[in-house]
């Protein structure tokens, strides 16, 4: 038989709300944009010091916008 426990039920709905956010145009479009910055960097290749920060600058990008969607769970409603 199969049973679910009020421990199981929080997590279906948070994983819910992470892919809800994840769909988002606003989040898409910013991740996207971020890796379609990751990717010229390396197309036109690393040669100088500016090459370097631009690619340490999206990655931040980047796992700003992954950031955004597990934080959002633990911050409950806005105000």
């Amino acid at each position: 038989m199969l049973m679910e426990t009020k421990e199981e039920l929080p997590r279906v709905s948070r994983h819910s709300g992470r892919l809800r956010r994840a769909l988002r145009v606003e989040w898409l479009g910013q991740t996207l944009a971020s890796l379609f910055w990751i990717a010229s960097v390396f197309t036109y290749g690393i040669s100088e010091t500016g090459d370097w920060l631009q690619l340490f600058a999206a990655l931040a990008w980047l796992v700003a916008n992954v950031a955004t969607i597990d934080s959002s769970d633990e911050a409950g409603p806005s105000q």
